[in-house]
């Protein structure tokens, strides 16, 4: 790249104002800028206004930097000098030149009233500011941005209008200005950060609605897949949402909020009141993606370290207001957002695909491009039935059981997971270990001894797939080491 060339005008005020100039022509040529100043450039013989004429209508300098203080403003109004002359010159291609963008005035010295030194030419332009010491090291950097034209606010480009405001394109929730709000809220620590947050959350969770599935002529598990699809750019607006606060804002309040984010889209699992003919196929798509989201959320928390984050995701009891209709509890565990989809099972029938798990197929291929590897989805699965299980204890519940979709892709894969591997470690151990509700490494050998035996606590199968829970605890070397 070919470094950009700039002119420096300035006034010959004093030594001490030369020597600033020097310095600063130095800076910006260690900096990458073709400096062009008079002391280096303009030899004995030569003539100074010619020179000058020259440096601001050469077309091969893109930029002039006029380096203003009192005498250099009062001798450019006052045409006196070679500062007038040159001014004159300066002057007419400020007006006359559409380029305007080639001249900026940089203030070295400001009035005993804060005004800074300008010629009358140039007041209503703006202007870089180096008369302060403590801002020199940001306004340098607003100069050099100028000069490379790289400035520090870039004009955003127009985006498509949103598809919820044009009938018959895909559906949409609406959320993607206040997803990009809250996210940028959220970063740079504003005080809305909350708000942003709690708006987005009611925004999704009201509009969830609009993903239902309408009654179809066509063979109903194809709209499902198609429904899943059309979600996906929500899906993973919620796993940046879930990744920015993971690591920028892992707070009580902004988890708690995720909490509520996940218990408010429960109630679309299941029928509305207003609906009086149905089958539970017909919620299947809401299983599916709040399930995902659930998943999703606890694998983001663990991938990033934030144990005691994700066990919130997983200690909390989920308050189920519907349940009240049916006499069932109106809190349950985290187990509520995994249940088994007919429809996809009826999909593998239908198409003769052969398929162990759709269900794990879909989850599998949906990763690609969300910032996470499978594997950490597999690993929040792992961690998710460990803890439904030792929750349970001696006391086997079917309906409180966490059914792990993505262990199926584990095939020969027998060594510990990323957390459980660096849990060989005591002190990574104690972090770790507030997600199976433990407190020493012995209490999952009697859990595990139940695996191996004929017990209720069997271990899920695909056809003759299973997993073995002690290799992928690492149990054996569990807190083993300082």
């Amino acid at each position: 790249m070919t470094p950009p060339k700039l002119f420096i005008s300035y006034s010959w005020s004093t030594p001490e104002h030369e020597q600033l100039v020097l310095n600063l022509a130095t800076e910006l040529r260690e900096s990458g800028v073709d400096v062009i100043l008079d002391k280096w450039d303009l030899r004995e013989g030569h003539d100074s206004i010619a020179f000058m004429e020259q440096m601001v209508n050469n077309s091969e300098i893109k930029k002039v930097a006029i380096i203003c203080d009192e005498l250099y403003a009062s001798k450019a109004d006052g045409r006196a000098g070679g500062v007038g002359t040159e001014t004159q010159i300066i002057s007419k291609e400020v007006y006359d030149n559409q380029a305007q963008e080639k001249f900026v005035a940089v203030i070295t010295s400001k009035s005993e009233n804060g005004k800074p030194y300008l010629p009358t030419y140039y007041k209503s332009r703006i202007y870089i500011d180096l008369s302060s010491a403590d801002r020199y090291a940001d306004n340098f950097e607003q100069l050099l941005r100028w000069i490379f034209d790289k400035p520090l606010f870039v004009k955003p480009e127009i985006g498509n209008r949103p598809s919820f405001l044009s009938e018959g394109e895909h559906l949409t929730l609406g959320t993607t200005a206040l997803f990009k709000r809250c996210v940028d809220a959220i970063k740079n620590d504003k005080a809305y950060a909350a708000g942003a947050l709690h708006e987005y959350c009611r925004l999704f969770s009201s509009n969830f609605e609009r993903f239902r599935l309408p009654k179809s002529d066509g063979e109903f598990d194809d709209a499902l897949v198609k429904n899943l699809d059309e979600f996906l750019p929500h899906r993973n607006e919620a796993i940046q949402l879930f990744t920015t606060i993971a690591e920028y804002a892992p707070t009580t309040e902004f988890i708690q909020r995720i909490f509520r984010f996940l218990e408010d889209l429960i109630p679309y699992r299941d029928r509305p009141a207003n609906i009086t003919s149905w089958s539970n196929r017909d919620f299947d798509n809401f299983k599916f993606l709040v399930h995902e989201l659930f998943l999703y959320a606890l694998s983001i928390l663990i991938k990033y370290e934030r144990f005691d984050q994700a066990n919130t995701l997983i200690q909390q009891q989920y308050y189920v207001p519907g349940n009240l209709d049916n006499g069932k509890k109106v809190s349950t565990n985290f187990s509520i957002f995994r249940t088994h989809l007919e429809s996809l099972e009826y999909r593998n029938e239908r198409l003769k695909l052969r398929r162990l798990s759709l269900h794990s197929d879909l989850l599998k291929e949906r990763c690609i491009g969300t910032g996470l590897e499978f594997r950490h989805l597999m690993q929040a699965d792992f961690v998710a039935f460990m803890r439904s299980d030792i929750d349970m204890k001696n006391e086997f519940d079917w309906s409180q059981r966490w059914f792990p979709e993505t262990l199926l892709y584990l095939n020969s894969f027998n060594s510990p997971f990323e957390i459980f591997a660096r849990s060989i470690s005591k002190s990574y151990f104690d972090r770790v270990k507030i997600l199976l509700n433990i407190e020493k490494p012995i209490e999952l050998e009697q859990l595990l001894t139940a695996y191996q035996g004929n017990s209720s606590f069997r271990l899920p199968q695909w056809g003759h797939h299973s997993f073995n829970p002690g290799a992928l605890l690492g149990y054996n070397n569990l807190a083993t080491k300082p």
